[in-house]
Parts: structure tokens; C-alpha cells; sequence
């Protein structure tokens, strides 16, 4: 047997060759990766100094915040933390936050689906017309708003209410654009072949929509509860009974009047972090290993 008439040696399997790599390849993906991660933590220690000092300040006596700037502590105390509990009554303030923040999420999450898949497979004019004038409620800000929102709410009967901060911000224009954009990339040929199928409306998007949405839908329902439980101006404007106040408006009336007490409002503050943690560590990881195109095919 000559050497021309020797099988060639194959590694992958039959009828595939085996790739050969590129000397230097990995070399060269290593060094273009290493400037763009020192940047993203530079940006990091940027945005994250600020709140490591915020949150160590607040482990500090009230007459060291200003007498001494080392980042850590000298004499770490809880006290902050104790006098905001005991001057507030933070847990009906956390029960009262987490209601509005939960039931709004619920409610904003599920109307921006439907509005959304409206938007993007019905073909109607006036259709596109709402969605305009959605967009442009983003032009205006927040404070032009407040007025009109106040004197429709109150007429409804929902001053000095819960409700009253919950239903006015279910429809929001961001909510409405992500799942719009998203319903966008949807084949329109998947929801024909499921009319075609004896399938109705209602159906079509509770039980293909829905699903293959849920990545959007947990990323709104972080952004949500994020917006409802830093709201401040909106429940100072429709409470003024002290046991239906929400944790922000809580924290403002640790502000005295003459003085302030930093080291209690920094210990009040950081408390009223700790729900937002928990809610980005536990929903992060559904956001980010999702799969939007699950189900889709070309």
C-alpha cells in the first residue's frame, strides 16, 4: 500500500474534518477582552464608591459622619439603624410599600402585555395612533403630570387610599414600548398557523404570547417594582394618614424640622434598600438566562 492510499485519519466523525485553530487566536481574544474589562471595572468602582460609603456611613455615631472622612468606620454602632426603627413604625411602612409595589407590578405587567401585543399584531390606525400618544407622555415630565393625575384620582374617591397610588401608574409608556418591540419579533406566521388551528384571540396570547415573553415581562416586573417602591412625590401628594404612608415618605419624616440626624436617616435609608436587593438577586438570573427565541423557529 503506497502512501497515497492511506485513510485519512478523522476526528469528528465521518464527512467532517476537523477544524484547525488558528495560532495566536485565543492570545488575541484574550488581549482585546483585557481593556474592555478593566474599563467596565473602572466603571464599576466608579458607581459602586459612592454606595459603599453611603452604606458604611451609616455604621458611623452621628459625631463622626462629618468629624473624620475615612471610608470605614472607627467605632462601627447600630444605633442609626435602632433610633429609625424605633422613631418609625417601619413595618406597617414595609407592608404598606410592599402592597403597592407587588399589586402594581402585577397590574402594570399585564396590561403592558396586552396593550404591547395589540400594538404590534393588530393593524388599526387608530391603533398607532394610542401608541404615538403613549410615547408621548415620556416628553413630559413627571411633575407636569401631577396636577391632572391629583384632580382625576381625588374625583374618583382614591385620595388618601392605597389604591389611589397604584392605579394611576399601571399604563406606563416604558412597559408598553418593550413588549410592543417584542411582540414585533414574533412571526406573524406562528399566530396565523394558530388561527388556522381553531385557536381564538384570547387563546393565541395566553397561551403562546404569555410564555414566550416571560424574559420581558420579569425584566418590567423588576424595573416596576424598583419605580412603585422609590415613588416619593406621588404618595406625599395622596396620603396624609401616617398609617398608610410608604417607606420613602417614612424615611422623610426622620428629617426634623430644626436638625437632622444623619446617622439615623443613613440607617433608615439603607433599610429600606435591602428589599430591592433581594429582588434583583433573585430575579437577575431568570433575566438573564431566559431565552427570548425559545419556541420560535425561522
Amino acid at each position: 500500500m503506497t502512501t497515497t492510499d492511506m485513510p485519512r485519519k478523522v476526528d469528528a466523525g465521518p464527512g467532517r474534518a476537523v477544524p484547525k485553530k488558528r495560532p495566536g487566536a485565543a492570545g488575541g481574544g484574550l488581549r482585546r477582552a483585557v481593556p474592555a474589562t478593566t474599563l467596565l471595572w473602572v466603571l464599576a468602582a466608579v458607581y459602586g464608591f459612592p454606595v459603599l460609603w453611603f452604606v458604611l456611613s451609616s455604621f458611623k455615631p452621628a459625631g463622626d459622619l462629618f468629624s473624620s472622612l475615612s471610608l470605614f468606620p472607627d467605632d462601627p454602632t447600630l444605633s442609626g439603624y435602632k433610633a429609625a426603627w424605633d422613631s418609625a413604625n417601619f413595618s406597617q411602612y414595609f407592608i404598606n410599600t410592599a402592597i403597592v409595589s407587588v399589586v402594581a407590578t402585577i397590574l402594570t405587567v399585564g396590561v403592558s402585555c396586552c396593550t404591547g401585543y395589540a400594538l404590534a399584531k393588530y393593524d388599526n390606525k387608530w391603533l398607532k395612533v394610542f401608541f404615538i400618544c403613549i410615547l408621548a407622555t415620556t416628553m413630559l415630565p413627571g411633575e407636569v403630570m401631577l396636577a391632572p393625575q391629583f384632580l382625576v384620582a381625588r374625583d374618583l374617591g382614591l385620595f388618601n387610599s392605597l389604591a389611589g397610588i397604584i392605579f394611576p401608574a399601571l399604563l406606563t409608556a416604558t412597559g408598553c414600548f418593550m413588549f410592543r418591540q417584542f411582540f414585533l419579533t414574533v412571526p406573524d406566521e406562528l399566530v396565523e398557523a394558530a388561527r388556522i388551528d381553531g385557536a381564538r384571540e384570547l387563546s393565541i396570547f395566553l397561551r403562546i404570547m404569555v410564555p414566550i415573553s416571560r424574559p420581558i415581562m420579569l425584566t418590567l416586573a423588576i424595573l416596576s417594582f424598583q419605580w412603585r417602591w422609590n415613588d416619593y412625590i406621588w404618595p406625599l401628594l395622596m396620603l396624609n394618614d401616617p398609617d398608610k404612608f410608604t417607606v420613602q415618605i417614612g424615611i422623610q419624616s426622620l428629617v426634623g424640622a430644626q436638625n437632622i440626624n444623619w446617622s439615623v436617616v443613613l440607617g433608615g435609608s439603607v433599610v429600606s434598600m435591602i428589599p430591592l436587593i433581594v429582588v434583583f438577586l433573585v430575579f437577575q438570573r431568570y433575566v438573564m438566562n431566559a431565552d427570548i427565541n425559545a419556541g420560535l423557529k425561522d
